[in-house]
């Protein structure tokens, strides 16, 4: 396992990152703490956490397991999503930032949460008062570093400035989506990461199942979560989805490598990105996922999953610029 700065914050974290969404859901807790314990012997010290998952069972089980070693780990948690039914229960407001992470640390049993992130853009709350909330949670030592997830780039730009301006703490870290059918973070968002020396880990690399081998114009599936789960079904609905599926198992098989493999190595074979997030529901999705470390991704694997799954226009739309000579 290779360790590599976030961003710039001084702190050192491992190539890649667990995120423990399917603690308590998918995985039950024996599950979860095998899982946990095989990311330790590979050299994982990177788990990527959420106060929603699972209403705060994933943060419970992951402060049980981590308690013994905290300072050696890595912990992010994220705020602003509802977790209960009322007028306050969500958003980016100093009233419930200020409860859910009082109520993560709880869970986490843990004085200090490394990187916290906001899960989404609140529009009805000013980004300097986010800001400002953060920036007390900083001095008050409750959390090291300030990160944002499925931000666009100019709502990270302005608090990039609104913090310079008023000397506030700013953003360390984006978690955007990125995979190979879900490119549209390397238009903008991955640029302004590294302009701004931003670590960037990226969540779902296998395309909530798409590209582990299970999903394809030909394959009758009836289960998984593409099946079930209203929002990734719409997130990866469609013949571009499924032909691209089809087309990147065949590569793999042709590599002789797991498709799940491949599409970690992929994401993770980008100079911009700090640690792809894995996740998984057992032992032998996640032994997938860490085999992605053995796979090398040269030129002409980036070129057929370029023809696979084509990389989008530049933010100008001049795509004549970006031709090769």
């Amino acid at each position: 396992m290779k360790y590599k700065y976030l961003g710039k914050t001084g702190i050192q974290v491992s190539q890649l990152c667990f995120g423990t969404m399917s603690f308590g859901g998918r995985a039950d807790k024996t599950t979860s703490r095998a899982m946990y314990n095989q990311c330790r012997e590979a050299g994982i010290n990177f788990f990527d956490c959420a106060n929603v998952y699972q209403k705060g069972v994933a943060e419970e089980y992951l402060g049980e397991f981590t308690k013994q070693e905290r300072h050696n780990l890595v912990i992010t948690s994220k705020g602003g999503s509802a977790m209960v039914e009322g007028p306050n229960g969500k958003g980016s407001s100093r009233k419930h930032l200020t409860v859910s992470l009082h109520e993560s640390l709880k869970r986490l049993q843990t004085d200090y949460i490394d990187v916290y992130f906001i899960h989404h853009y609140d529009p009805h709350t000013p980004l300097e008062e986010v800001l400002r909330t953060l920036d007390d949670f900083v001095s008050q030592g409750k959390i090291l570093s300030v990160g944002v997830s499925n931000f666009a780039a100019w709502q990270i730009a302005r608090m990039l400035g609104i913090a310079e301006m008023k000397n506030l703490t700013s953003i360390h870290c984006i978690e955007p989506m990125y995979n190979i059918v879900k490119r549209q973070v390397e238009v903008e968002l991955l640029p302004l990461a590294h302009a701004e020396n931003l670590a960037v880990i990226s969540y779902s690399p296998l395309g909530g199942g798409l590209l582990t081998g299970r999903y394809g114009k030909d394959i009758n599936t009836s289960s998984g979560r593409l099946i079930e789960n209203k929002a990734y079904k719409t997130r990866y609905e469609g013949d571009f989805y499924l032909n691209s599926a089809t087309k990147f198992s065949l590569l793999a098989q042709k590599m002789g490598i797991a498709p799940a493999s491949l599409a970690v190595a992929w994401v993770a074979s980008n100079p911009l990105l700090t640690a792809p997030i894995i996740g998984a529901a057992n032992e032998e999705q996640l032994s997938q996922s860490l085999a992605s470390l053995e796979v090398t991704i040269d030129e002409e694997t980036k070129a057929e999953i370029d023809r696979i799954s084509p990389p989008p226009p530049p933010a100008t739309d001049r795509s004549e610029e970006t031709t090769k000579k």
